[in-house]
């Protein structure tokens, strides 16, 4: 009897629940959601749907993009009345069509390079087009820009999103002067001997060449190009923000040895920083506002106009097929994409943008493949003393990254080859180190020594061209 009570009860609940979603259940979103939808979904079929990072156990997310697609178009069909045009709705469909096609594909040698290219770059295109014919007005920008017409641009990406109440805009250009003086003064350091720049220096895409920078120090110079981008800074992601991070680098024994009241007075000591402080931030918060000049500077350290940008943009055609093979192996078989997301192609997800991770990847200590050894370095670990993330690390950016030797945390490995043929192997546990802990797969990628080659040819092409 009891049991038939029960059941009654969970018939009567689902019951209701269906009438529930059955009344709710047409589309009421507004104009600028659905857009904002359809960008999204076009961005994560790109970045995350391509690669195999949403469907990273059955394999079939070639598969699952060409549903997304068709969801997609569902949808749109759905606003038929509201174009003024439907030949737009038509070159839509027809494009659509066209992607699901060409998904049908096995997944190694998917040719992502001129997918990106030749569908989701005029889909972003096409999008735009139906904002103007519907006449969308955006109330607000999220991670993505509402206008981006391509993945790899300095347009695509709304930097503001990332900086949230810090991003101060007013007189921002002299404002990033102030803080180019300040990073290449070494009267910030308690001894007038180092300054930003004598770690990060922009030949070097803003790292200085070395293992470490000197005796005291633990860990390899990250770079600081494309750094905006990053939910976490320092390689244990310690700090949440630009700002944060040079609290970190004052105060540090091994850096510029100091307080923060210690740098206050200089800078207002210095009459001309004086002058600035007050006529850039009406001489208010200078704590904050010397550290936001700072920060304002290296937000302006990112290009995209790599050899690799020009062309999937349409700009000129000098990529090589091999550099081309090089990239759809980072997309795919190598799976460097899985972690190291397009277009800043580091460890923050895309496309909300929310998180920026960190993996165990079993870095050794030396480049020993036989008797290999774990890095002493226990990461993030020593952040919240949490066992589960002994080891782990942020995973940086690999734009500008023929520019960043020597490689990992530690400046362990010399040449982008030894790093692929660490990556090929299965990381720290494909070399024989105990890390039942490891987020990198630790299967070999069995990758040709031509497709090694090829991975590192691409990843040259991430260079930018241009000095900030």
């Amino acid at each position: 009897v009891m049991d038939t009570v029960v059941l009654k009860r969970a018939l009567n609940i689902t019951r209701d629940r269906l009438k529930l979603i059955k009344a709710n259940s047409r589309l009421k979103f507004k104009t600028e959601s659905i857009i904002r939808l359809i960008r999204e979904q076009l961005y994560r079929i790109a970045t995350t749907g391509i690669t195999g990072f949403d469907s990273p156990v059955l394999g079939q997310s070639l598969l699952e993009c060409n549903y997304t697609y068709e969801t997609l178009q569902t949808i749109l069909n759905l606003y038929a009345s509201n174009f003024k045009d439907p030949s737009i709705l038509d070159e839509f469909n027809k494009s659509v069509a066209s992607s699901k096609k060409a998904l049908e594909h096995d997944f190694e040698t998917f040719d992502r390079y001129h997918f990106i290219k030749n569908h989701i770059h005029p889909q972003l295109k096409l999008l735009v087009a139906i904002q103007k014919d519907w006449n969308v007005q955006f109330p607000f920008e999220m991670a993505l820009s509402n206008n981006m017409t391509s993945l790899f641009s300095k347009e695509t990406i709304n930097l503001r999103y990332f900086t949230d109440h810090l991003y101060d805009t007013t007189q921002i250009a002299k404002k990033v002067a102030f803080g180019k003086a300040l990073f290449n003064d070494k009267l910030l350091s308690k001894d007038r001997n180092i300054s930003c720049a004598s770690c990060h220096q922009q030949k070097l895409a803003f790292t200085d060449g070395k293992k470490t920078f000197d005796k005291n120090q633990t860990r390899n110079t990250p770079t600081l190009a494309y750094s905006p981008f990053q939910r976490g800074y320092f390689a244990d992601s310690r700090a949440g923000s630009l700002e944060g991070q040079v609290i970190s680098v004052v105060k540090n024994h091994n850096e510029f040895n100091m307080t923060m009241d210690s740098i206050i007075s200089r800078v207002q000591n210095n009459e001309k920083y004086k002058n600035k402080l007050q006529e850039l931030y009406e001489g208010k918060r200078p704590n904050l506002n010397i550290r936001h000049a700072i920060a304002s500077y290296i937000r302006t350290l990112h290009a995209f106009n790599s050899k690799f940008d020009t062309n999937i943009n349409d700009l000129e055609n000098t990529l090589t097929q091999r550099e081309i093979n090089g990239f759809n192996l980072f997309t795919g078989k190598a799976q460097c994409a899985t972690c190291h997301f397009a277009p800043i192609f580091n460890g923050t997800v895309p496309p909300n943008y929310k998180e920026t991770e960190m993996e165990l990847i079993g870095v050794p200590n030396k480049k020993d493949t036989i008797n290999a050894q774990i890095s002493t370095d226990l990461g993030r670990y020593y952040v919240f003393n949490t066992e589960e993330r002994k080891h782990f690390f942020k995973t940086p950016t690999v734009r500008n990254i023929a520019l960043t030797a020597p490689y990992m945390h530690n400046g362990v490995y010399n040449t982008l080859e030894e790093v692929v043929d660490f990556y090929n192997k299965g990381g720290g546990q494909g070399i024989g180190i105990d890390l039942p802990l490891q987020t990198l797969p630790t299967d070999p990628l069995e990758l040709t020594k031509k497709e090694q080659e090829d991975l590192v040819l691409f990843l040259k092409t991430l260079t930018d061209k241009t000095a900030y």
